[in-house]
C-alpha cells in the first residue's frame, strides 16, 4: 500500500542489502528490476541452456545455504495456494459488495460481476482499513469488528465467498503504532482473529516479508494461513513461510524493469510452489503485468477499487485475464513443476516461452513482446509417438510437421499477445479437454487486439437534498451568511494517493466532467443561516428525547454516551459517533439541513481567500492542542476558542472535530466530504487519514454502513435557508 515517494525510499534501502544477500551462483545470474524480484533472462537466446543450468545450480546452492525447509508447502490446509491465480484486493466499502439500503453483504453480486467481466476470482483481499484508519483511534481490529453485522456478519460473509470457491484475505497493518494498542502482539491478535472469522490468508501491508512470528502464531493456534507480503521479500529464508507474495515488477526506476526480455520470478524459481500475484494498481495498460504473469506461470492481482477510486480493467485485458484463468484451471498441476524451463527456445524473434511439464501434459506459455503479429513456426520439439498438440489459446488442434526426430508447430500470436500449446499423450485424453478447447475457440472468435482498451473515470453524483423552509430572521444560535454572486470556491483534497490516474481521485461537483483533486469555480450562493457551533451533546439529547430516534444500524451510535445520555460535563462538547444518516435525521427534526461543502467553506472564510477562519496564518492557540496519543481524549467544548470565529461569527470550524457536509456516489463507492480537520492526529505513519484544518482543504471519507462510518472525531452543524 506504499505510495510512490515512500516506496522509492523503502525499496532503494532494501535493494542494497537484498542484492548482497542474494549473491548468485558464480555471479552469472543478474537480478532484474528495481525491487530485485526477478532474475534477468539470458542475454542471447543461444545462451539459454547455459543460463538455465546456472539457474538450476543456483537453486541447489541457495537452498543448501539457507537450510531451506519446504514443510509449509506440504501442509494440506494450504494446498489451495498453488491454484490461486486470479486475486483481487477490494474495498470493504464497494457497493457491489455491501448494500447499505438492505444492510446486507452482496457477495454473489460482487462475484457475478467479476465472472461476467473477466471470468472470476480465486481469492479476495478485503480491505476495511486505509484510507480511513486514523480518523480516530480505532485500530485494524476495531475496524473489522465495526464492519456490518460485527464479527458474526463477517463470518457469514466469508462463508459466502467460500461457497463460491473464493479464499479470503485480510491485511496486516504492521505500520499502525498510533491508534489503539491491542492487548497482545499483532501476530497473536490477528491470527486469533482470522481463526475466529474463518479467513484464509494475510497480506502484510508494506512488509518486506511477513515475519516468522506470524508463522509461529498460526502454528500455536493450529490454524495455518497463507502469508503474503506486499513488498519484495528481503530475506530468501522467509520464502519458507511466505507461501505467497506480490510482484511489484512495474517499478520504473531500474532501466531493465519490464525489459524486452522477460525476467523470471526469483521466489518461484527458488520454490516452484510459491504463488506470486503481479500487482500494479494504477496501471491502465495491463499488458506488461499479464505477460509476465503468463510467462512465469504465476498469478495476477486484478485490483480495481483502489481506495475508493475505480480503475476498471478495460475489455481487452479482461479477456486476457479470463483466458489465462481458463488455462490455469484446466491444467492445474503443471504450474508448480520443478521442471519449469523459462526462456524455452522459440523460432520467432520477440516471442518468449516457458515450458511447464506435468504428469499428464506439458504446457508451453508464449508471449509476443512486439506489437506486430507473429505467424508461422513458433516451436520446434522432439518427435514423440502418440502425442497430440493443441493451441490452447485459440482452442484448436495443431498438426505438427515432422522432420526426422523433430516436429515443428505453426500458429499465430497477435501483436503484444499470448499463446499456449498443450502437449498430451493420446491415451490420456478426457472429454473435458474437448469442452475446454471448444470454450477457448469460442472466446478466440474475437481477437484480443480487436477489443477496446478505453478507460474513463466513473461519474460521481452529489446526493440531493431539499432546501428547508425559508426564514427571515436568524434562528437561535445561528449566524446569517449573506448571498454572494461571485464566491471564488477553491478547494483541494488531501488524499494521499490517486494522482497516477489521468482523472479519478477526489469528488466530482455537479458542474464538473469527472472527479478530481483540485477544484475552482466562481459560484453564486444564496443567503442562509448556519449554526454558530457544531451540534452539541445537549442539543442532540433534546432530539433524542423528542423523537426516540433509533437508527436501523445502531452499532457505535452515540458510543461515548452512557445509559442513554452524555457524560457529566459534556453538555457543550460536539456530539460525535453520529453517522451521516443520524446527522440528517437531527437536521430534519430541527427544520434544518446539512451544509453543502461550499456553504460551509464560505461561512468559514468569507470572500478573501483566507486559509483559517481567523485569517491567513495558522495559529495553534486558536484550536485544541493536537492529541498524538493512542488513547484519544474527548473533544473540546465548542465555545472554548471565541477568538477563532470566522468573519461571520461562526465558531469551532477547524481543529476540534471533522464536520459532515456532502455525499457523493458512483457505481462502486460512496464518500462524504469532511471539513475542518480534528484534534486527533495519529502518529508513527504518513498513511493515516490526513488532516485538513485549512478551510480550503477537504477530506474524502469512504462510507460503508452507519456503524462503520460513525467516528469519535466526526460531528456536524446545520443550516437553514434564508428568505
Amino acid at each position: 500500500m506504499l505510495n510512490f515517494k515512500m516506496k522509492k525510499i523503502v525499496y532503494l534501502s532494501i535493494i542494497a542489502s537484498f542484492v548482497v544477500h542474494t549473491t548468485l551462483y558464480a555471479q552469472q545470474i543478474r537480478l532484474q528490476g528495481a525491487t530485485g524480484e526477478m532474475i534477468a533472462g539470458p542475454v542471447n537466446p543461444s545462451q539459454q541452456k547455459h543460463w538455465l543450468d546456472t539457474l538450476k545450480q543456483w537453486r541447489i546452492t541457495e537452498r543448501k545455504k539457507l537450510h531451506y525447509s519446504d514443510k509449509e508447502y506440504h501442509r494440506p490446509q494450504l494446498s489451495w495456494i498453488k491454484s490461486t491465480f486470479i486475486y483481487a484486493q477490494m474495498m470493504a466499502h464497494d457497493r457491489y459488495f455491501y448494500d447499505p439500503v438492505s444492510g446486507k453483504y452482496t457477495v454473489n453480486r460482487y462475484l457475478d460481476d467479476l465472472e461476467k467481466r473477466y471470468g472470476g476470482l480465486d481469492a479476495v483481499l478485503i480491505w476495511p482499513t486505509y484510507p480511513n484508519i486514523g480518523v480516530d483511534n480505532r485500530n485494524q481490529f476495531n475496524l473489522v469488528a465495526d464492519m456490518p453485522g460485527g464479527k458474526e456478519g463477517v463470518k457469514q460473509m466469508i462463508k459466502d465467498f467460500h461457497k463460491r470457491g473464493v479464499k479470503v484475505f485480510f491485511p496486516i497493518m504492521i505500520w499502525d503504532h498510533g491508534t489503539r494498542k491491542p492487548q497482545l502482539s499483532i501476530p497473536k491478535t490477528i491470527v486469533a482473529e482470522m481463526k475466529e472469522l474463518g479467513a484464509d490468508g494475510l497480506n502484510g501491508d508494506t512488509m518486506t516479508g511477513v515475519t516468522k512470528d506470524f508463522e509461529d502464531a498460526y502454528i500455536a493456534n493450529n490454524y495455518p494461513l497463507a502469508l503474503q507480503p506486499e513488498v519484495n521479500i528481503k530475506d530468501l529464508k522467509m520464502v519458507e513461510w511466505n507461501t505467497m507474495s506480490w510482484g511489484y515488477y512495474w517499478i520504473k526506476w531500474g532501466s531493465d524493469s519490464f525489459g524486452y526480455t522477460p525476467g523470471v520470478s526469483l521466489y518461484k524459481w527458488l520454490e516452484p510452489r510459491h504463488q506470486v500475484h503481479i500487482t500494479d494498481r494504477w496501471a491502465i495498460n495491463k499488458t506488461e503485468d499479464l505477460q509476465y504473469a503468463f510467462f512465469n506461470g504465476v498469478g495476477y492481482n486484478s485490483w480495481e477499487n483502489v481506495w475508493g477510486i475505480w480503475n476498471q480493467v478495460p475489455d481487452r485485458y479482461a479477456e486476457v485475464i479470463r483466458r489465462i484463468r481458463m488455462i490455469h484451471q484446466q491444467f492445474p498441476d503443471v504450474w508448480t513443476s520443478t521442471g519449469w524451463e523459462p526462456h524455452f527456445p522459440v523460432k520467432q524473434k520477440g516471442v518468449f516461452a516457458s515450458k511447464f511439464p506435468g504428469s499428464s501434459e506439458t504446457v508451453y506459455t508464449l508471449i509476443n513482446r512486439d506489437s506486430t503479429e507473429k505467424t508461422g513456426v513458433q516451436l520446434v520439439l522432439p518427435y514423440k509417438k502418440e502425442v497430440n498438440y493443441f493451441d490452447a489459446w485459440n482452442g484448436v488442434q495443431l498438426h505438427p510437421k515432422r522432420d526426422g526426430n523433430k516436429i515443428s508447430l505453426s500458429f499465430t500470436i497477435e501483436g503484444n499477445g499470448y499463446g499456449a500449446v498443450v502437449e498430451r499423450n493420446t491415451r490420456l485424453y478426457p472429454v473435458e479437454v474437448d469442452m475446454f478447447l471448444n470454450a477457448m475457440k469460442n472466446r478466440a472468435q474475437a481477437p484480443i487486439n480487436s477489443l477496446p482498451v478505453n478507460w474513463k473515470p466513473l461519474n460521481q453524483y452529489l446526493t440531493p437534498f431539499d432546501k428547508t423552509k425559508k426564514v427571515k430572521t436568524a434562528p437561535e444560535g445561528m449566524a446569517l451568511i449573506p448571498a454572494t454572486a461571485n464566491y471564488n470556491f477553491q478547494t483541494e483534497g488531501v488524499m494521499i494517493e490517486g494522482d497516477e490516474l489521468p482523472a479519478a481521485i477526489g469528488v466530482q461537483y455537479p458542474w464538473e466532467n469527472h472527479p478530481q483533486r483540485k477544484h475552482q469555480k466562481t459560484i453564486h450562493i444564496d443567503s442562509f443561516f448556519i449554526d454558530k457551533y457544531p451540534v452539541t451533546n445537549k442539543q442532540f439529547k433534546l432530539f433524542m428525547d423528542a423523537t426516540h430516534y433509533k437508527p436501523a444500524d445502531s452499532h457505535n451510535f452515540l458510543k461515548d454516551w452512557e445509559n442513554g445520555t452524555y457524560r457529566g460535563g459534556w453538555d457543550n462538547k460536539p456530539v460525535t459517533w453520529v453517522s451521516l444518516e443520524d446527522a440528517r435525521a437531527y437536521a430534519t427534526w430541527a427544520g434544518k439541513r446539512l451544509p453543502h461543502e461550499w456553504e460551509w467553506q464560505y461561512a468559514a472564510q468569507d470572500t478573501d481567500g483566507r486559509l483559517y477562519p481567523w485569517g491567513k496564518n495558522r495559529d495553534t492557540t486558536l484550536m485544541p492542542p493536537a492529541d498524538n496519543t493512542r488513547n484519544m481524549r474527548a473533544p473540546a467544548n465548542v465555545n472554548t476558542y471565541p477568538n477563532a470565529a470566522s468573519p461571520f461569527g461562526v465558531m469551532d470550524l477547524t481543529g476540534n472535530v471533522w464536520q459532515w457536509t456532502d455525499e457523493y456516489t458512483d457505481d462502486h463507492t460512496r464518500s462524504a466530504v469532511l471539513k475542518g480537520g480534528s484534534y486527533y492526529h495519529a502518529q508513527t505513519s504518513g498513511w493515516y487519514f490526513p488532516q485538513a484544518q485549512e478551510v480550503n482543504k477537504q477530506a474524502k471519507y469512504l462510507l460503508m454502513s452507519p456503524g462503520m462510518d460513525r467516528s469519535a472525531a466526526i460531528g456536524f452543524r446545520c443550516v437553514v435557508d434564508s428568505d
